[in-house]
């Protein structure tokens, strides 16, 4: 969230026990690992504190869930080595946690969480009535302004590192913005749609660490070159088909860029745990996961609910049945 930790260890990701209401989100905003111009921010922004907190946990949840398979499991140990360095997983991290802080700023101000913003500005409805049909659309104008006024993105000059966290940043930021969808709802007798409202409404956030996994799938590496038309330093990328080998093919504005190529993540290291003792499936990942030192089976039972049925009045009741479950676990 500062831009040098897209994603850092965060005490409970819950609310703090026993914080006092009204200067609560001050709190809040000291236990976060921010800038001092963030903090400050966050100080005179009742709500956004909670909203940071919600962010984190959205990233770090989706980002685990779209590497579960993979040998880098987007662990919370290691991040802080992994973040100073410039592999694929590292634009992962920026553009999952920039796409998170967007999408969580924009849902809390359509919520009325926060003071200074409130629906998005949907032409021909008014914010009170926007509330009273319950159609409050998703504010992602004010989202993405106010995230560049946090994340202070400064101009850069040479630094090529820095060049790639704001274009992975951005690529995280778009990928929130091109899942933005006009919803309508009709008012009218019997259904009919005589009135029809219509506002913004983001996609769930899953889709969007989807797409963004892809993005990471097709990662381009790319180096720093001087472009004397406008006189400063880009980033560019392998030759595409098409483009003169004198000017060397520019990223795209939805890829995602990295500079060094990432290590196994076999064994234990400073950016991981390794994948030793990790669950896997025996058809899908267990291969690759397992680096080729082969996998553990093993037999277990578990229990879970079955047989339900609806009984008068108003509960479920539900047998214990047990069955017999294997799995799969990486070698040491």
């Amino acid at each position: 969230l500062t831009g040098k930790e897209a994603l850092a260890h965060f005490p409970s990701l819950g609310p703090p026990a026993g914080s006092a209401p009204g200067k609560g989100h001050v709190k809040q905003c000291e236990l976060l690992q921010l800038s001092r111009k963030q903090k400050r921010l966050c100080r005179r922004e009742p709500g956004l504190a909670e909203t940071l907190r919600d962010a984190i946990r959205l990233g770090i949840l989706e980002c685990q869930l779209q590497f579960r398979s993979e040998r880098w499991n987007c662990s919370l140990e290691g991040r802080p080595s992994l973040l100073k360095r410039g592999f694929k997983e590292t634009a992962f991290l920026y553009a999952v946690s920039a796409a998170a802080l967007t999408h969580s700023l924009a849902r809390a101000c359509s919520a009325g969480r926060m003071e200074r913003c409130t629906c998005d500005d949907s032409p021909g409805l008014e914010n009170r009535k926007a509330w009273q049909w319950g159609v409050c659309g998703d504010n992602l104008k004010y989202s993405t302004k106010f995230l560049k006024k946090f994340l202070g993105q400064k101009r850069i000059g040479k630094d090529l590192r820095a060049k790639v966290d704001i274009h992975n940043t951005n690529v995280g930021i778009k990928a929130v913005k091109n899942g933005l969808k006009t919803t309508c709802k009709c008012h009218g007798v019997s259904g009919s749609c005589a009135v029809r409202t219509c506002w913004k409404q983001l996609s769930p956030f899953h889709e969007i660490g989807r797409l963004l996994k892809l993005r990471y799938d097709d990662a381009v590496k790319v180096f720093s070159t001087s472009n004397d038309a406008v006189g400063h330093s880009e980033l560019a990328g392998p030759h595409r088909h098409g483009h003169s080998p004198k000017h060397p093919a520019l990223p795209r504005p939805t890829d995602l860029v990295y500079v060094e190529d990432s290590p196994s993540f076999c064994r234990p290291s400073k950016y991981s745990l390794g994948t030793a003792g990790r669950t896997c499936s025996r058809e899908g990942s267990c291969d690759s996961m397992c680096c080729g030192r082969g996998y553990n089976t093993q037999s277990r039972l578990v229990t879970f609910s079955c047989h339900c049925q609806v009984q008068w009045c108003c509960y479920v009741e539900c047998q214990q049945c047990m069955q017999e479950e294997v799995v799969y676990s990486c070698k040491q």
